[in-house]
């Protein structure tokens, strides 16, 4: 399945050593110049068709700030809109310039300004400048529902071709989710009455694409001629599939692009063919997030007797072929990726990696619960039933909740697996109407985006904090990870939030995520690798744009 990235993602860790440098203005990192007239071929390459997430109904809402938009769910925000930086969680010491050519922190963390790059036009003609940057920023300021990833905004000011953005705290490691905003068009946005449920049909952004055309069978972009960056990719097709098979096919058969789904046995079927490249990065932590206000996953004892419970050997052997490692360490901390803040306190939170039913059924018992035939009761007689909801076209996602099934069957829960729609489940996730489900978690290159996004309390239920944690120590220790300069002090600062997870269970870890990547070269060269980490390789927004940026075609 896809892995759907959101619009937050992560962000780069700022040492006291380049906390004020400035980023170089070439635009893509790589060496990717501004576009000319001159560099246009006479032969248009072929479109570029690729599903970042199988959807099997689409609508005509390119709203950046929406979670089941269009453009969000299909992943295509960054193709038309654009943030200020982007960043490589493959190789998480890249930061690329986009709307932003530098940036300096001020007041011990609780400031950034930004030099806002010029030249740039939005795609109906008009220029874009600092004011858009400023205005976008302000919304978000004055908008919780469009301040998705909880950014403590206190102010936005602009001069000139700079913007500077102040905050109630330091956010030295919270660089990308502040920089990862889409920005929208003043002149435009400024009109709308209510900007969080703008259907906003026909985008007008400064990404590399614009609209062309929307129906039934999915959306058509095409390319902005006057992006301010060259772009050899004429058109981008983002078509709906009527099932995961349907997906799979298209990219067998050679009439998708790429894709970034799981696919059992996909290097067999389709990683030995010709042109075929298979790319799947380890980015971050799966997990279980228990419903914290239902019965029964609101108490402590039963979401420790659940992580006791499950097998995330088979999960990632099986559930996901192999292809994503167990979770090892029990804080949740993504590995091996974030090994430099791994502390050796933090490495005594070991997680077990196959289940312990004895030690289940023991934390269960303590709590009041004894068992009457196959299942647990409490002490007024209700039995302990739990359902496990996800899409059911999310092959191993549904593969992974059938085995947590079994195993939670066999500890003494009544637990049930529960398929869904992806619009019905998104719909769970956003309003709380599911007990336990399995989702990725934030892909980040530090850290504290990890666990802001898992637990912070002003983090949307739309876009994270899925099990509605609202812990005013647990939001001390963050904005203690936030405010530190350096490694080191992050480490030691994110210990106490790694026992927290370790102990009260407010997230369940499963497997190491991947960044999924199936792509053909055929037509188009120069995709990321694992010996070419340029990009983690998912169709997602807003990495899809790195990608899309870097590509070459074929003669």
């Amino acid at each position: 399945m896809s892995r759907i990235f959101k619009e937050l993602q992560a962000k780069k860790v700022v040492t006291a050593a380049v906390m004020s440098t400035a980023l170089g203005v070439t635009g893509v990192a790589g060496g990717l110049a501004t576009a000319s007239a001159s560099q246009t071929k006479s032969a248009t390459p072929p479109p570029l068709v690729m599903e970042s997430s199988q959807e099997s109904s689409v609508t005509q809402t390119f709203n950046p700030f929406q979670s089941n938009s269009a453009s969000t769910t299909l992943g295509m925000n960054s193709l038309i809109y654009e943030p200020l930086l982007q960043f490589d969680p493959a190789n998480t010491s890249k930061v690329y310039d986009f709307l932003a050519t530098g940036y300096k922190w001020g007041n011990k963390g609780m400031s950034i300004t930004f030099t806002i790059r010029s030249g740039v036009k939005w795609n109906n003609g008009t220029p874009f400048s600092a004011a858009d940057v400023a205005y976008t920023y302000g919304l978000l300021k004055s908008d919780a529902t469009l301040n998705t990833s909880g950014l403590p905004l206190t102010g936005v000011s602009q001069s000139g071709n700079s913007v500077t953005l102040s905050f109630s705290s330091p956010q030295y490691d919270n660089l990308q989710a502040i920089a990862s905003v889409y920005i929208v068009p003043k002149a435009i946005w400024s009109t709308i009455a209510d900007p969080a449920t703008f259907t906003d049909a026909n985008p007008v952004g400064t990404g590399p694409f614009m609209f062309s055309s929307y129906n039934t069978s999915g959306i058509t972009l095409k390319a902005n001629p006057g992006y301010w960056q060259a772009n050899s990719v004429p058109e981008v097709i983002f078509p709906t599939y009527a099932s995961s098979s349907a997906a799979e096919d298209a990219l067998l058969n050679g009439t998708a692009t790429w894709e970034g789904n799981f696919i059992p046995g996909i290097q067999t079927t389709f990683g030995k063919g010709k042109n075929h490249i298979l790319y799947f990065a380890p980015v971050n932590t799966n997990a279980f997030f228990p419903n914290l206000h239902k019965f029964p996953t609101n108490q402590v004892a039963v979401r420790h007797a659940i992580s006791l419970g499950i097998n995330r050997t088979l999960i990632g052997r099986i559930g996901e072929s192999g292809l994503e490692a167990p979770v090892t360490n029990a804080g949740g901390l993504t590995l091996p990726a974030f090994t430099q803040y791994l502390t050796p306190a933090a490495k005594k939170l070991t997680e077990n990696v196959t289940p312990n039913i004895a030690a289940a059924r023991k934390v269960l018992e303590k709590a009041g619960w004894h068992m009457k035939g196959h299942f647990f009761y409490n002490k007024k007689g209700k039995e302990l039933t739990l359902q496990i909801s996800d899409p059911s076209n999310y092959s191993d996602y549904y593969s992974d909740d059938g085995l947590a099934v079994k195993e939670l069957r066999a500890v003494g829960f009544n637990a049930k697996l529960v398929g869904d729609s992806d619009n019905g489940w998104y719909a769970d996730i956003a309003d709380g109407g599911f007990q336990l489900t399995q989702h990725w978690s934030l892909t980040s290159i530090n850290p504290y985006n990890l666990y802001e996004n898992w637990l912070g309390s002003s983090v949307s239920s739309s876009a994270g904090n899925f099990e509605r944690l609202a812990n005013p120590k647990v939001n001390k220790m963050l904005a203690s990870v936030a405010g530190q300069s350096t490694v080191a002090g992050e480490a030691k600062a994110l210990l106490p939030v790694e026992k927290f997870v370790a102990s009260y269970y407010p997230v369940i870890p499963t497997v190491y995520g991947a960044a999924f990547m199936e792509a053909n070269s055929t037509n188009y060269t120069n995709w990321p690798t694992s010996k070419n980490t340029y990009e983690s390789g998912s169709p997602n927004a807003p990495t899809n744009e790195v990608v899309i940026l870097h590509l070459k075609p074929v003669g």
